[in-house]
């Protein structure tokens, strides 16, 4: 399976997502973690990001980082929403995060937010053919989204997330009647605006996502009934109990808002705001409840990689290791016949295994042969003709993740010397290495080219074969067919093999048992 963790760098919460990706493509979430970082505090006004918000932004991502690479989550999906997109300073702090973690962060505008948003719950409730209205508060905006079973028809981002609403109109101790006036006149004018473009007031049903919507489903439930919200997903609020909180929030100062049960000390000052936006949708859309859903742009990302990803994915999960994934994918993408390139390989490992005795060397000489013998033919998507050549620089500038510099050169070396000329020092790519790795690739290239001649004819006829090391090194092939083509390949590529192993080679041939005459 394919692990994949989610970063969401928003302007109130920053959130790590881990998942497994299954082999039929569903995933399952192995773990969530999440600190009410709000990077967005004061960001909307100064119009950028403050020292301390940042300081803490990176401390937070800095440990989520570490610890879902210390569980083997090596894939990280990082996306940033309003407070980076808006803030002067939002390209420096992206910066700071590369340098220190190595992660690429995307920074998603308003309406891909929205587009992803939706992807999260429309593969988390059951949806017809007709729409819904999903609404997402944030901190820095608010996402509306128009869709149906079949995917998002209409989606906007409005500038009203509750950091936002908080720093403009609430920043006041106790607020003023008169600010909380004009920031319900700003909400209400946007969201009249917008559900002009969506050209319908009435929906099935009206979703809410965000921490902060299920934070206000929590208190509510803890008010009404003494108990603690069960499930928070599908949960239920009704118009007139969130009229209710929002009033109780609005004439309440700090300490009152952290005496209400169930409040999140760190949503505190959000949560009016973020209900006056909740309940004004709830009245110009004329409905009675909202219904909550704890999937949105996170469980979006994940899906939107996966159909992104799906050929990527299903390779990692038939080849799990990187190296070797790597170099069969470049082996595909320039359409190589794998047959040939895995008989190749086969028969390269048995004679460097039956001679280790002479040349001595391990396990990662034995995977570069490998690798280079599946990969020698790749020079053919450029042109036939010296193919050797175009192999060398074809795997020298791929992109084979998992290997180190030398090893991709002694690899496209060993490939390149598959056919014509022997390595030689005039040659730069070849004479440029050390004296120890130029042994290598002459000895690897050396079997690579017998290899290769034995499978001249691309059907396998050479089976196998043995090795019996003396004062003459004799190769048995087992066959199963006429093999003349490849003991005449094999017998004008074995020169250097006899250079680099300083003794003559000689073929015997064996057919295989039950092989047709």
């Amino acid at each position: 399976m394919a692990k994949l963790g989610i970063l969401d760098i928003g302007t109130n919460s920053i959130h790590l997502v881990l998942a497994e990706v299954e082999p039929d493509f569903s995933y399952k979430i192995v773990d969530r973690l999440k600190d009410i970082t709000r990077l967005g505090d004061g960001a909307f006004v100064a119009r950028r990001l403050s020292d301390s918000a940042v300081a803490r932004g990176l401390e937070v991502i800095r440990n989520l980082v570490r610890l879902a690479r210390n569980r083997g989550f090596e894939r990280i999906e990082a996306v940033a929403t309003s407070a980076v997109r808006e803030a002067r300073n939002g390209g420096q702090f992206l910066e700071q995060i590369a340098r220190e973690t190595g992660l690429t962060v995307r920074v998603i505008t308003g309406s891909e937010e929205a587009r992803l948003i939706f992807l999260g719950v429309q593969h988390s409730m059951t949806l017809t053919e007709r729409p819904i209205l999903v609404v997402d508060v944030g901190g820095g905006s608010v996402e509306l989204m128009a869709g149906n079973r079949e995917g998002l028809l209409r989606g906007c981002s409005l500038k009203l997330g509750a950091i936002r609403l908080k720093d403009l109109y609430l920043h006041r101790n106790p607020n003023s009647k008169s600010m909380q006036k004009q920031m319900r006149a700003l909400i209400r004018t946007q969201l009249e605006e917008a559900f002009k473009d969506f050209r319908r007031t009435r929906f099935e049903r009206i979703v809410a996502t965000s921490g902060m919507a299920g934070n206000l489903a929590e208190v509510i439930h803890l008010e009404r009934t003494g108990r603690p919200l069960p499930q928070l997903n599908l949960a239920t609020v009704a118009r007139k109990d969130l009229e209710a909180i929002e009033a109780r929030l609005g004439r309440s100062g700090p300490k009152e808002r952290l005496a209400i049960p169930g409040i999140d000390p760190k949503r505190a000052d959000t949560l009016f705001p973020a209900a006056t936006v909740l309940r004004m949708v709830l009245e110009l859309c004329e409905a009675e409840e909202l219904i909550i859903s704890d999937k949105a742009i996170r469980e979006g990302v994940i899906y939107d990689f996966i159909q992104r990803h799906r050929e990527k994915i299903k390779a990692e999960q038939e080849i799990p290791d990187v190296r070797r994934r790597n170099v069969i994918g470049l082996a595909r993408r320039c359409q190589v016949p794998l047959d040939h390139g895995d008989h190749v390989a086969k028969l390269a490992l048995q004679l460097f295994d039956q001679t280790r005795a002479v040349h001595g060397y391990g396990r990662k000489e034995r995977e570069w042969l490998e690798y280079a013998a599946l990969l020698h033919d790749v020079g053919y998507m450029i042109n036939p003709r010296q193919h050797h050549k175009h192999t060398y620089y074809l795997i020298k500038h791929s992109d084979l993740s998992g290997f180190q510099s030398e090893e991709i050169e002694v690899i496209a070396n060993v490939a390149r010397y598959h056919r014509r000329s022997h390595p030689q020092k005039k040659h730069g790519s070849f004479g440029a290495l050390s004296g120890t790795i130029r042994r290598v690739i002459e000895i690897l290239s050396a079997m690579l080219r017998v290899a290769d001649g034995l499978d001249r004819s691309h059907f396998a006829v050479v089976r196998s074969l043995q090795v019996r090391l003396g004062a003459t090194i004799t190769i048995s092939l087992q066959t199963a067919g006429d093999v003349e083509l490849e003991l005449w390949a094999a017998k004008g590529r074995a020169d250097l093999l006899e250079k680099v192993l300083g003794r003559k080679v000689q073929f015997v041939k064996i057919r295989a048992k039950g092989a047709a005459a």
